[in-house]
């Protein structure tokens, strides 16, 4: 089976269903590939139970379609999930599922791009063609989980964090969390919430901000340098908190809105993890030196023995697995050679959205940026 359109857009996850969306509006031909059954698959199959949007709603919202007026602040998984559906329902964005790309690569001669779809319902190549080609899977590809050496000894079980749905199983079991940002820190909440005797590792500095400090952060943003930002923050930051370095969390050197917007780690917005900290109803460990059996060494020496381990260790990029002729688009980890705002734009109408490490926000900026520039260079070839 061979297809041909103007667009071909890889993901249905958040950033192809908003480019699609903003290309629809311009009435620009586009056919969104999906490799599961279903859109936004690491939000309905890949997070916890228990997740909310860690910023207001006002930063998360998708181009043209703001959130209902009686949804609250932070919106909920499930709230967010309808949201989604809600939103490729209104602006005809219909993905074509069980489509796993092989490779994708430009054609000099015919000037386009050949993506080749293995159709994994039937198992059957299927061919598509397209004269622009906008990856959209995004940095959350694929879970990562590091070596660490006496792995694979472990007796019991163990998981990355996107397998992770509640702690109800874990019940008065000795749970270890690695990794201390967002995901960790709220798996590691509720598990204890569950009952496990929960503990984290915490291998490098990180801040520690509140919701609605973090939601002042961002409308500063708009007004006043980020280093003006960051020093409100962190003052703040340490009047709710005090000194918790006390605890194991040591504060980076640089501001929370800098190293955001530089490395893309971002603060850990507290759901009352701190306070499980602070009662040492959590404890805080350093990084893994081994693995023997059921006891893990820990970098200053302690030994204790686990039930199961949480890695929150982030996850990693897939492009670089199928994409041919990027033309220095991407670096070897599949993220964006060049920084935001200059990230999302390509050679051959090659593009990225859903690679800038601003969340949602920056999904809708890539979306907007993108159909756009198709837009503009559509009308100058006529």
């Amino acid at each position: 089976m061979q297809q041909e359109t103007v667009v071909l857009i890889i993901g249905a996850g958040p950033a192809g269903l908003a480019t699609s969306a903003c290309l629809n509006l311009q009435n620009i031909p586009n056919i969104v590939l999906e490799k599961e059954d279903c859109c936004a698959s690491l939000w309905k199959k890949r997070s916890y139970d228990r997740l909310k949007l860690h910023l207001a709603k006002q930063f998360c919202e998708l181009p043209h379609m703001p959130f209902p007026q009686n949804a609250p602040t932070f919106v909920p998984k499930t709230d967010f999930i309808q949201y989604l559906d809600d939103y490729a329902s209104h602006f005809n964005v219909n993905p074509i599922y069980h489509r796993t790309v092989e490779s994708a690569s430009f054609d000099e001669r015919e000037r386009k791009w050949l993506v080749f779809v293995r159709n994994t319902l039937v198992n059957v190549v299927e061919t598509y063609e397209g004269k622009f080609l906008i990856v959209a899977t995004g940095e959350n590809g694929e879970g990562y989980i590091p070596n660490v050496p006496g792995l694979d000894s472990f007796h019991g079980e163990v998981m990355h964090s996107s397998h992770y749905e509640n702690g109800k199983r874990f019940d008065d079991k000795n749970a270890l969390v690695v990794g201390c940002g967002n995901s960790g820190m709220e798996i590691a909440y509720d598990l204890s919430n569950w009952g496990a005797q929960t503990s984290i590792v915490v291998r490098n500095p990180v801040h520690v901000l509140t919701k609605r400090i973090t939601q002042l952060g961002m409308v500063l943003l708009k007004f006043i340098p980020c280093y003006v930002v960051d020093y409100i923050m962190l003052t703040l930051s340490k009047f709710v908190y005090g000194n918790l370095s006390d605890y194991g969390l040591q504060r980076p050197s640089k501001g929370p809105f800098y190293l955001k917007r530089i490395t893309g780690q971002s603060p850990v917005i507290d759901v009352g993890t701190v306070d499980k900290i602070k009662a040492q109803e959590i404890k805080i460990f350093p990084s893994i030196s081994k693995i023997n059996g059921d006891c893990i060494q820990f970098a200053n020496g302690e030994t204790k023995s686990f039930d199961a381990i949480v890695f929150a260790t982030g996850y990693r990029s897939t492009v670089r697995k199928w994409l041919r002729d990027d033309g220095g688009l991407f670096n070897e980890e599949g993220m964006p050679n060049k920084r935001v705002p200059n990230h999302w734009k390509g050679e051959n109408g090659l593009y990225c959205a859903g690679f800038s490490r601003e969340g949602l926000f920056g999904i809708s900026n890539d979306a907007k940026s993108i159909a756009q520039d198709i837009c503009m260079v559509l009308e100058q070839q006529k």
